[in-house]
């Protein structure tokens, strides 16, 4: 899947750049703690297994995984909230940005009971969006021109929204990215940022099957929600 890029949203992408690793790496490096090989496919099957199972997740930090992500900069905030991997974004200090924007197809109702989430509504879609990128609109036009006044890009990019999209790259080892796995795909994590977890989920699985098989199993046993 290396430089295959999967579009989501209305304008975003995930995209593999590299990948270094595999499960039997994560075995190797399991085993060499004692001085151990390959067992075959089975018993290595059943290490990655017992190493989710009892949280032995230091071998799975020799499989490395480097992402090209373009999504929402609230997405993007979210994300970087994993701090256990590097992050290079596009900086609005050096480039101009472009009329790049989430403009969401359908919107939710804010959660009365879970604060920080949202639920299906029964809403005009289409007077709401109106709303929506009139002021996505506004904003922009406000910042070319402040471009063509000769202000600074770094202060005209204050009155963007956050809704502009974002471009970095994110490099993690595989034992993080399961972490981010385990919260983002969760349904209290927000719509948004599902649709690139699920997307680094089927990445995931092609890389490393072992691996996922059983950490797929494992979440079914003790799912943990989004925090």
């Amino acid at each position: 899947m290396e430089n295959t890029t999967i579009n989501l949203l209305d304008k975003g992408f995930i995209r593999l750049v590299d990948f270094m690793g595999s499960d039997n790496r994560a075995v190797s490096s399991a085993r060499v703690s004692f001085g151990g090989t390959s067992k075959g496919e089975e018993r290595d099957k059943g290490l990655i297994k017992y190493l989710l199972e009892h949280r032995h997740h230091t071998p799975f930090e020799h499989c490395y995984f480097q992402f090209h992500v373009c999504c929402p900069i609230y997405v993007a905030r979210q994300w970087m909230r994993h701090r256990w991997g590097s992050f290079n974004e596009i900086s609005a200090r050096y480039t101009q940005v472009q009329d790049e924007f989430y403009i969401p197809q359908e919107f939710r109702g804010q959660d009365i009971k879970n604060r920080q989430g949202s639920v299906a509504a029964d809403f005009d879609n289409e007077a709401l969006r109106k709303i929506y990128e009139d002021s996505v609109e506004a904003s922009f036009a406000a910042y070319n021109k402040l471009i063509e006044a000769g202000v600074a890009r770094e202060m005209a990019r204050g009155v963007l929204p956050v809704c502009q999209y974002t471009q970095f790259y994110w490099s993690v080892n595989a034992r993080s990215l399961l972490n981010f796995l385990q919260l983002r795909q969760d349904g209290h994590a927000q719509y948004e940022i599902r649709v690139y977890a699920d997307a680094i989920a089927e990445i995931f699985k092609e890389k490393m099957p072992w691996t996922w098989e059983a950490f797929e199993a494992l979440n079914k046993q003790l799912p943990l929600g989004a925090q």
